[in-house]
């Protein structure tokens, strides 16, 4: 089955930013299309797009993206130091009658009452907006977060018109975190790591399934999972497989999530006009993904496990009796070496402890490294993000 003309919209990973007279409508279809978003009455564009870049200095891509239906915003109060919330609340201040057709959320890095009502505070003044679609905590690793006194902030938040909904996003112990909030009955929607690598690991499948079941919104992040660590020779034999079918690679990652009516959106960090264009013609074009495409995606995982973080940091981390955030050390080698993105890297690895931060190259991760399924070179990617991310 070819796509025609999409590989051509552009790169997803590494494209260059393109010229406003060059930001030429994606081939595919005009209308994007919408999903439910769990129980809450609301449909969102398929694609959202991603704030973890500087909004503030890129209006261009805030209008190509409501230009081409990508309705859904997603920021965070910390990204780019704040610059993200700005460069929206910017543009909403220019295009008044915009935000009542954008589905925004952001998130928030506390989770103490006091501190939710300070950053939702900020935010909303930042984002010039009164109100946000839907606020997360963000990063939730561990479902305890998830108690009652963020439950009653998050229902008076509710009640006070600042909020419509409530949830979290998770980048690590995703499916426990997702089969506990199924539980709570006061979970709105969920942003979690997801992509081809996970879609067939059993208990993500059963977290997924039993938050759909209890109409919780979900949104896919991290949907390209790319390796961590070493060589992805089978990386090149994927690309020529998806190039002969007319798309890229990094599109049928994308499509892989779209074949689950279970997930409302894929939430990506479109930098440059031309990622966008390019998301925008696999979201919009209808063409599904075939039984050889998906066993190309699986064989490539297969092959290139030893190689990827499947967020279970709980495992490592246990094993060395918690000394270290081994997950927030490797989601902030995620930004750099996947994205690029070293402002973030950095954002991440500052949000460990000093304690941590200092001790990260001098722990003896053995222990670590024999629990973990992939068998990662834990060690190694330690050391090497203390080198990098200090």
């Amino acid at each position: 089955m070819k796509a025609v003309g999409l590989a051509g919209a552009g790169s997803l990973i590494g494209a260059a930013s393109v010229p406003a007279q060059g930001a030429a409508k994606p081939v595919g279809l005009s209308k994007m299309p919408l999903r439910a978003f769990g129980k809450t009455g609301v449909k969102v564009s398929i694609l959202s797009l991603g704030g973890i870049f500087d909004i503030m200095s890129n209006q261009l891509i805030l209008q190509k993206a409501l230009d081409w239906g990508v309705k859904y915003w997603d920021t965070a109060d910390c990204y780019t130091g704040g610059k993200s919330e700005e460069g929206i609340g910017a543009y909403f201040e220019k295009n008044p009658d915009v935000r009542k057709r954008i589905f925004l959320v952001s998130k928030s890095d506390r989770r103490d009452p006091a501190g939710l009502t300070e950053l939702l505070t900020r935010s909303l003044e930042r984002l010039k907006t009164d109100h946000l679609d839907l606020y997360f905590l963000h990063g939730v690793g561990n479902p305890k977060e998830l108690n009652a006194d963020v439950k009653a902030w998050a229902e008076k938040a509710k009640k006070d018109g600042k909020i419509k909904f409530f949830g979290f996003s998770t980048h690590a112990n995703m499916d426990k975190c997702l089969m506990e909030a199924s539980k709570l009955g006061w979970i709105d929607g969920i942003m979690t790591t997801y992509n081809y690598r996970l879609v067939h690991d059993d208990a993500m499948k059963a977290g997924v399934e039993a938050c759909a079941k209890a109409g919780i919104g979900l949104t896919a992040m991290k949907t390209q999972a790319k390796k961590a660590a070493g060589e992805d020779p089978a990386g090149a034999k994927l690309i020529e497989h998806f190039t002969a079918q007319g798309y890229t690679a990094e599109q049928a990652k994308l499509k892989v999530i779209w074949d689950n009516p279970q997930f409302s959106a894929v939430c990506s960090a479109m930098y440059t006009v031309s990622v966008l264009s390019s998301n925008v013609a696999a979201a919009t074009d209808q063409v599904k993904l075939s039984a050889l495409d998906h066993e190309a995606l699986l064989e490539e995982a297969r092959v290139t496990c030893d190689g990827y973080c499947a967020g279970c940091s709980h495992l490592c981390e246990a094993a060395i009796g918690g000394q270290v955030s081994i997950g927030d050390a490797m989601r902030g080698l995620m930004y750099l070496r996947n994205y690029g993105n070293r402002d973030q890297a950095r954002e991440v690895f500052a949000g460990m402890s000093e304690v941590q931060r200092q001790g990260l190259a001098a722990l003896d991760y053995a222990a670590a490294e024999r629990v973990c399924p992939h068998r990662l070179p834990i060690g190694a990617m330690m050391r090497e993000a203390s080198e990098l991310l200090a």
